[in-house]
């Protein structure tokens, strides 16, 4: 059983006893969570009595002889399946018969581990999230013949413990790590297309979506030794599924030893533990500013035409753009590239923005240029967008910017998460809400952007990069089209 688990169990009232192959290790991790309790105790978030109570619920075990009479035994072991399901058959020998025995596992198979066990049906897999005290999710987890009473006590166990049960079937990352890909491998993926660098990806997606970690420093707080091997798994165990593909990026920097925070150096570099993220160029100064023609598909074509006027623009109205305009699309999931050669604009003086999130909602605006486009169009825009103080981030072209395209995968896969019968969109949006900190849950997500929105990015990223990975989830294709909310719970 992890440290973090034992201190959460013992607080439950549990009688908890710690073992581990070196007796050194249990003794630290006794001591570290009698530290922790003294120091509730001294801030007074726990009474005297209390405390002397936990410790004397938290024993150390000499030898998995002494588990013989535990009722509930939680392995947290090395994420290996060999040595799991050597300990798990040399624990079936120890425990009584209605045993429970769990997995902490993150990212094997609950099935695998309990193969070739005498009782497999008492297997099932119990994750929690570091730090465990804080992290008030767990997944409980059914694996092929895992009986659902034993899952109903563990999930009852979860709540006594002050933590919220989701429940879910054995697949490759389970809700929270499965859930969770698309929002660093699309980020990776933007980059390596040399559309924009880390910090101006993360600056984007904390300012206009609201997440509170970027993905990139996100992946340096988790330290690609950890997050790299986790994209390889999860992609090869569903046999090379797209949507999971990992990124050369990180492969390099692990093999560099560029991990992250922990190491002083990752996506930034670290001083006293601080980030040292580059600073943002600033709004160029345009002395004429030309008149500016919206396209007649732009997304949200009449709030643009209202911001546009409210930032002081000479704005066209004619069917066309004038010689001298600077040209705004604002298209969902397509390049500028393509919307200026299919709507016949002059590439030169066409420029995106990104309008997927209503602009009053957003802390920051982003635009796109084509290869074409003018220096002095680029600019123009910059300038005239950054009239309020707003921040701007002017980005090369890419299919969806770079908010349509990571919120458009997290909605998808997520989506397909629920095809699969993974879990139920509740307990989707529960486990990623709780275990990854969004500021919506990914269903909440697209409904509040719109299911058909969030598919025509999908339909249309196809068509620019005729890469299947954007392929939409009949989920997602099916409720978006008769106008259902993705967070609808199905009839039985």
């Amino acid at each position: 059983m992890g440290r973090g688990i034992a201190q959460i169990a013992a607080q439950a009232g549990a009688t908890v006893h710690l073992y581990d192959t070196q007796a050194a290790a249990i003794a630290k991790a006794r001591d570290d969570v009698f530290s922790q309790w003294d120091r509730l105790q001294e801030k007074g978030r726990m009474t005297a009595d209390a405390v002397q109570a936990n410790k004397g619920r938290l024993l150390a075990a000499d030898s998995l002889q002494a588990l013989s009479g535990c009722a509930l035994i939680v392995e947290a072991i090395v994420e290996r399946l060999d040595v799991k399901r050597s300990l798990f058959a040399e624990l079936e020998g120890v425990v009584g018969e209605d045993a429970v025995l769990a997995t902490n596992t993150s990212s094997l198979s609950v099935t695998a581990i309990a193969a070739g066990l005498k009782r497999p049906q008492r297997v099932a897999g119990y994750h929690f999230f570091n730090p465990v005290p804080l992290m008030k999710v767990v997944e409980v987890i059914a694996g092929l013949k895992t009986d659902e009473a034993v899952c109903d006590g563990l999930a009852e166990f979860a709540r006594q413990m002050g933590h919220t049960p989701v429940r879910a079937q054995d697949t490759p990352g389970f809700i929270v790590n499965h859930a969770g890909r698309a929002y660093g491998t699309e980020a990776l993926r933007i980059v390596s297309e040399g559309v924009t660098d880390f910090a101006t990806v993360d600056r984007i997606l904390r300012d206009q979506v609201g997440f509170k970690l970027g993905p990139f420093e996100l992946l340096d707080l988790t330290a690609l030794d950890v997050s790299h091997p986790v994209m390889e798994s999860i992609y090869r165990q569903y046999y090379d599924e797209p949507r999971y593909r990992p990124s050369v990026i990180t492969a390099q920097r692990l093999a560099g030893g560029v991990l992250g925070r922990k190491v002083g150096e990752g996506f930034y570099r670290y001083v006293d533990g601080k980030a040292q993220v580059p600073a943002e160029p600033t709004a160029p100064q345009v002395s004429e500013m030309p008149p500016v023609w919206v396209s007649t598909r732009a997304a949200r074509r009449s709030e643009l035409y209202q911001l546009l006027k409210d930032l002081g623009a000479n704005i066209e109205t004619g069917q066309s753009p004038s010689s001298q305009a600077l040209t705004l699309v604002a298209p969902l999931g397509f390049d500028v590239t393509t919307v200026a050669v299919v709507e016949r604009l002059d590439p030169a003086r066409t420029v995106g923005i990104d309008l997927l999130v209503e602009d009053a909602a957003t802390k920051r605006r982003v635009l796109a240029t084509n290869p074409a486009t003018r220096t002095d169009m680029r600019d123009a825009a910059h300038a005239l967008f950054s009239r309020d103080g707003k921040a701007v981030s002017v980005i090369r072209d890419s299919g969806g910017f770079v908010t349509q395209r990571v919120v458009a995968a997290i909605v998808n896969i997520a989506s397909d998460i629920c095809q699969q019968r993974v879990c139920s969109p509740k307990d989707l949006e529960t486990a990623v809400t709780l275990g990854l900190g969004y500021p919506l849950g990914p269903l909440a997500m697209g409904d509040r952007w719109g299911p058909t929105n969030v598919l025509e990015v999908l339909f249309n990223m196809q068509t620019v990069y005729g890469d299947p990975r954007y392929r939409p989830s009949p989920w997602l294709r099916r409720r978006g089209a008769i106008g259902l909310s993705l967070t609808h719970e199905e009839e039985a």
